[in-house]
């Protein structure tokens, strides 16, 4: 017996079938994105990579850089002081240096930790807090 309803989908032209084609396509569309998102990601990570490689090689030479720039210090000081009081001096001065940023990095992390958001936390105790008296009225 052949109603309308199965000629219909039987041509590939009822309900059912365009709804099937919608599913269908809306998976493609799901699956083509998500592979454009990884293939975006991947390009974004490699360049990323390079990126850190490059920094890390400009660190590497401004560090001898520096060793360069303390050193011509050294042999500016050498011109009237003797060699090994221009090296010391320049020395101390770095151990100077190096302990003043110590101590500051010590102070900021003494401030940071522990790493709790505590005025989100104090914000939410409040919002909590205001939710139970108004809500009990």
């Amino acid at each position: 017996m052949h109603t309308r309803e199965r000629d219909a989908a039987g041509r590939g032209d009822g309900l059912g079938f365009a709804a099937k084609q919608v599913a269908d396509h809306a998976r493609s569309l799901v699956r083509l994105e998500l592979e454009l998102a990884k293939l975006e990601l991947t390009k974004k990570l490699s360049a990323l990579g390079i990126g850190i490689g490059l920094l890390v090689g400009a660190a590497f030479v401004a560090l001898f850089a520096l060793a360069f720039l303390l050193a011509t210090v050294a042999a500016v000081f050498a011109l009237f002081l003797a060699t090994w009081l221009a090296l010391l001096v320049t020395a101390a001065v770095l151990v100077a240096l190096a302990g003043g940023l110590g101590l500051l990095g010590v102070r900021f992390v003494k401030r940071a930790t522990p790493p709790v958001p505590e005025q989100a936390i104090q914000e939410a105790r409040r919002t909590g807090e205001a939710i139970r008296t108004n809500g009990g009225n």
